[in-house]
């Protein structure tokens, strides 16, 4: 009887440890809260009724009786250095090169994880079991908080991992860290008691894990993620891919990150997008962290007093502040996104006055609940837009109102529809005039089709007295119907037309930028335009030939198939024809070799040109084979610079790399 129920018990701690994998690792669970709360009481009576059988590792056993009488101080075996930081992507770019010259120009591959903002900690396991849990401290001692971080659901008691297949000895380091959604919760509890805030996350976690009580800190929900590893036995990696990998099978969390990277500028771009996306986490990361992914390179490159060789923090700046939201309104994009954008009592971060922040989207709403009236912590990161990070719930006072997401679309009044799959809203209707408003102020952006003089309140009226209804219409207008616009002149009216005959020779590439198609930018549109060189036979491709192109993939396929599909796609390229507008004469030129100045060299564009733009410039020399980056580094081969060139001329000299002038640059193009 009693080893029956003993094995039922093995049977339902082996299911909450699962589902605990699936919502804390995987974050996707498979069982409501309800059904887990079923399983998690069975055990609960069982382990009541039969206390000879409860496991020091049981899920039941996650917060301790007792407080602790105060931290004992462990030596740690491997020390927790710390790491180099910086805030400058060329610093990133010379750790680059000081990694290949100390690894003798064996190439290495990087990994990129999100740097979270929160306490570092150290975890041992023992045959699988957790049995130690360490502060950094001053890295060659910590605290013992073992009590408290047994109250992370997050840290598995007991590794995922077959009888005999984990490792003798596995300790992982990480972050515990505190959500916003969370603090957010804390901070109202604690001034309901009287107790007092906390100014942000990292304070706040770190502030629960020094409590004695692990009750305690057991209400107040840290998380954690996993980041390295320190003394190990039984565990086999050759590289940090590996090893995250591997310890996320034993049901560890992982900290966000990139595939395997090849170069610094596929390193600098995952951390460009990955740094953009921010306010769409509920964690606070204040940078990312670049690491070599071969352990054994890693072991080559060694350590200095301080920190590994190996890795570098690419930080943020980050302010905040705390401000009041007035109201919520909804904007119209180009391709219909309703997009929330909250009001705010202007607030002056980072010298900069802001008074309205972009919410997202709905759910983004819901999920930081939201409400007009409400007190926020607004943040700014480097020269990302300002977003809102948490509301301060301990300063409602019942008098928020909650924001209804629009169930039609504000402007038009027509249907709205929610992308499958996905988080956006957007207006259904295609003749919406505030879509057509968005879509004709890029179209004429230096970027699209670059027309000068036709801006936003321009648009506005052309929209709103009917002069325009479609992106071709602009090439119909004439001087008079100009001219009679408010703030419209003669000499004006006669500047714009001249300024869209000529956007007429502007290319395919920009022509593809300025259609608006999702997921089409200038990159993609560049892509298409090489390969295919004429519009014709890119709307006569199949979805499945766009699909593989380098670069593309099916999602952006459907996207384009789809619009050279559709009727109004196919009317908008008949009509940009029979107004002249050039859509030929892109394709990738075979020749590029001929081309030895340009192809595979890297170039800096920098300065303010006489005759190109910079993103013509740096147009061409794509065309011709060569690259464009955004700073100069010793991998950089030219620098082409214009008035007021900056910072870039400075480094070019003192690296020594040649300088072109405008007109220097054109000689280099036109010489073989």
């Amino acid at each position: 009887m009693t080893d029956s129920i003993g094995k039922r018990m093995e049977a339902l701690r082996k299911k909450i440890e699962y589902h605990n994998y699936r919502y804390y690792v995987e974050d996707n669970p498979e069982v409501s809260d309800l059904e887990f709360d079923r399983i998690m009481q069975e055990l609960k009576d069982l382990e009541k009724q039969h206390r000879e059988l409860i496991t020091p590792d049981s899920p039941t056993q996650r917060i301790g009786e007792q407080p602790i009488d105060g931290f004992r101080q462990v030596a740690h075996n491997v020390p927790m250095l710390s790491i180099e930081n910086t805030y400058s992507e060329e610093e990133v770019r010379e750790f680059d090169v000081r990694i290949r010259r100390l690894l003798e120009n064996e190439a290495p591959y990087y990994i990129v994880e999100h740097k979270i903002d929160g306490v570092s900690a150290s975890l041992l396991y023992e045959n699988g079991r957790f049995v130690l849990g360490l502060t950094r401290g001053d890295g060659t001692r910590g605290d013992d908080i073992t009590h408290n971080l047994r109250t992370v659901r997050d840290i598995p008691l007991r590794l995922m991992a077959s009888e005999g297949d984990a490792p003798a000895l596995l300790e992982i380091r990480g972050e515990i860290y505190m959500t916003n959604t969370e603090l957010s919760r804390l901070n109202k509890a604690q001034a309901e008691r009287g107790d007092r805030i906390f100014a942000n996350c990292r304070n706040a976690a770190a502030g629960s894990l020094k409590l004695l009580d692990p009750r305690l800190c057991g209400q107040r929900n840290l998380r954690f993620f996993a980041h390295s590893e320190g003394q190990q036995s039984g565990l086999s990696a050759s590289t940090h891919y590996e090893f995250l990998n591997l310890i996320r099978g034993f049901g560890i969390p992982v900290v966000p990150h990139s595939s395997v990277l090849g170069t610094i500028d596929d390193v600098l771009a995952y951390c460009k997008d990955t740094l953009e996306e921010r306010s769409a986490l509920d964690y606070e990361t204040d940078g990312m962290v670049v690491k070599v992914n071969s352990l054994s390179q890693r072991e080559s490159l060694g350590s200095t007093s301080k920190s590994p060789r190996w890795v570098i923090a690419f930080k943020v700046e980050l302010w905040q502040s705390s401000t009041k939201i007035k109201d919520i309104h909804v904007q119209v994009g180009k391709t219909g996104t309703l997009t929330p954008v909250a009001e705010l009592q202007t607030v002056e971060i980072a010298g900069t006055k802001v008074s309205r922040v972009n919410l997202h989207n709905a759910d983004e709403i819901v999920r930081k609940d939201i409400r007009i009236g409400d007190s926020v912590i607004v943040e700014k990161a480097g020269k990302i837009i300002p977003h809102v990070v948490r509301v301060e719930l301990e300063k409602r006072t019942g008098q928020e109102s909650i924001f209804h997401f629009p169930e039609f679309c504000p402007i038009c009044q027509g249907e709205v529809g929610r992308d499958e799959g996905g988080v956006y809203i957007r207006c259904l209707n295609p003749s919406c005039p505030a879509q057509l408003k968005e879509r004709l102020r890029f179209f004429a952006t230096r970027r699209a089709m670059d027309i000068e003089g036709l801006g936003p309140a321009l648009v506005d009226q052309l929209v709103d007295h009917g002069i325009v209804n479609s992106l071709p219409d602009v090439y119909a207008l004439s001087a008079e119907q100009l001219a009679g616009l408010e703030h419209m002149g003669e000499k004006s009216a006669q500047k714009l037309i001249e300024s869209i005959g000529s956007s007429k020779k502007s290319g395919l590439t920009r022509v593809l930028t300025a259609l608006g198609i999702r997921h089409i930018g200038e990159h993609n549109a560049r892509l298409l335009a090489e390969e295919f060189g004429n519009i014709h036979d890119l709307m006569s491709a199949s979805e499945t030939r766009l699909a593989q192109i380098p670069g593309m993939g099916p999602i952006v396929a459907e996207s384009v198939y789809g619009f050279f599909r559709s009727e109004a796609g196919k009317n908008t390229i008949g009509s940009l024809e029979r107004h002249g507008v050039d859509m030929t004469g892109e394709r990738k030129s075979k020749s590029s070799a001929n081309q030895p100045h340009f192809e595979g060299k890297t170039f800096v564009v920098t300065g303010t040109m006489a005759r190109f733009s910079r993103a013509e410039i740096e147009e061409l020399i794509r065309r011709l084979g060569g690259k464009t980056t955004s700073s100069v580094s010793r991998k950089t081969n030219y620098v082409v610079a214009g008035l007021d060139p900056g910072s870039k001329l400075d480094k070019a000299k003192e690296l020594g790399i040649e300088v072109l002038t405008e007109d220097e640059f054109e000689r280099l193009v036109n010489s073989r």
